[in-house]
């Protein structure tokens, strides 16, 4: 399997140069040359394949015999060794609980799986790498766990100056050896922004080994498919148009989504649900991009003006704003609308939702009703554990959310971050001084 720049789809790289590399030199994002289809039979057999059966069947297509198939499986096995359950909240509609990894996030999936495939490239080579991950609130976590202690590979994480919650600041900041946490001045899109200018930097690139560990990254993007197939696997009713509500921002994650149907899952529809940064909702129903500062909420994961995954799905669909629209629906909702829909959720449901699902829950609502004579087996993605939102979510529900345990340990360690502001050679200053 070949990869290309959606900038550039005439010169080609292998899955090893996509994903060290992270963004194309020419600023685009890496695309497989081909989707594999996997063909009904395998989606019919679904429930006699374990999970991590799964990432290794999809994760072999992608990338060959670039890594040996045994230790393909070692690093699969590895990595996607938690659950992705479905909770059933009501009739045919479920709860797709991804934060059951070690951050609580579902960003664990794609970090853990890209740390040990780029581990296993930097030590092939015995090379040293310097990752870039820019987030706004999970990401950061998720691939500073996945990272910690390997070897020949440091990490930098930029994240938002008061814009994360405090329990994701703390998991970002109290881990020490190879990873560095840089607070910036400024918004999400600034770190990505800054993220994206260090990789076309010349005399950057000359002196450092830099690679991205965002969802810009294809061996992130990858695994995040093989969470829609089981739970696709887990559904009682397949006989029902099946619907996934995804809680959007910088779009990794129903780009990945999207892929997964493209290989063949039998998905009738995606929603792509967004806070007040209704970018992608915009471009849904207007079929114009136009980015802007994001604005905070308190689904901060998805505060994002400028979603760097868009470019991946227009390609995916070769352009065609129509094609697009037959796939995903889109819709917005405020932050007192989400915290109605927390309280509803507890209310009615008896499930306590964070604000990111419960964003996905609103718009999935709105999609029902939307089609009212048609019946669905309809899943939300519960991207983050509540409790990583405790402040918000007891406010609404007067109850007490317990921390678990391995979230728990980092709130009483010392926060480690170095200050930086938004302007791009405060960054590069710094890298070069390393």
């Amino acid at each position: 399997m070949k990869y290309y720049s959606t900038n550039n789809k005439s010169k080609f790289f292998s899955f090893e140069e996509a994903v060290m590399k992270g963004l194309a030199e020419d600023g685009g994002l890496f695309m497989p040359e081909s989707i594999p289809n996997f063909g009904k039979d395998f989606f019919d057999n679904l429930e006699n394949k374990s999970f991590a059966e799964i990432a290794f069947e999809v994760s072999k297509h992608f990338i060959e015999d670039e890594i040996p198939q045994s230790k393909l499986e070692e690093i699969v096995s590895e990595a996607i060794n938690f659950p992705a359950p479905i909770v059933e909240i009501d009739k045919n509609l479920f709860v797709l609980e991804l934060f059951h990894g070690p951050t609580l996030a579902f960003k664990d999936f794609g970090a853990r799986f890209m740390a040990k495939t780029m581990g296993y490239f930097a030590q092939k080579k015995n090379s040293h790498l310097n990752i870039l991950v820019a987030t706004s609130g999970d990401t950061g976590s998720a691939v500073a766990n996945g990272f910690y202690n390997t070897p020949g590979i440091n990490v930098y994480i930029l994240y938002p100056k008061g814009k994360v919650s405090k329990i994701q600041e703390q998991q970002l900041t109290t881990l020490d050896k190879n990873i560095t946490a840089l607070e910036i001045d400024g918004t999400f899109d600034d770190c990505q922004r800054l993220v994206k200018t260090a990789f076309v930097d010349a005399e950057l690139t000359s002196k450092l080994n830099l690679s991205s560990a965002n969802s810009i990254n294809i061996a992130r993007l990858l695994p995040q498919s093989f969470y829609y197939m089981e739970a696709y696997k887990q559904i009682p009713d397949k006989s029902l148009p099946v619907v996934f509500s995804v809680p959007s921002g910088n779009l990794g994650n129903i780009t990945a989504g999207l892929f997964a149907k493209k290989m063949g899952l039998p998905v009738h529809k995606f929603i792509g649900a967004t806070n007040r940064n209704d970018v992608f909702t915009e471009f849904i129903q207007s079929g114009n991009f136009n980015q802007r500062e994001s604005v905070l909420t308190l689904s901060n994961a998805m505060d994002v003006g400028n979603p760097s995954n868009l470019v991946r799905i227009i390609d995916l669909y070769a352009h065609s704003i129509l094609a697009i629209r037959n796939d995903i629906y889109s819709s917005t909702f405020n932050d007192d609308q989400t915290r109605e829909a927390i309280k509803y959720v507890y209310e009615e449901c008896d499930y306590v939702i964070d604000p990111h699902g419960a964003v996905g829950y609103l718009a999935l609502e709105k999609f029902l009703k939307e089609n009212s004579s048609q019946e669905f087996s309809s899943v939300v993605l519960e991207t983050a554990h509540p409790a990583k939102f405790k402040d918000v979510v007891e406010e609404e529900l007067s109850i007490e959310v317990e921390i678990p345990e391995r979230l728990a340990v980092c709130l009483t360690k010392e926060k480690r971050a170095v200050e930086l502001s938004s302007d791009y050679n405060s960054l590069k200053e710094f890298l070069l001084s390393l």
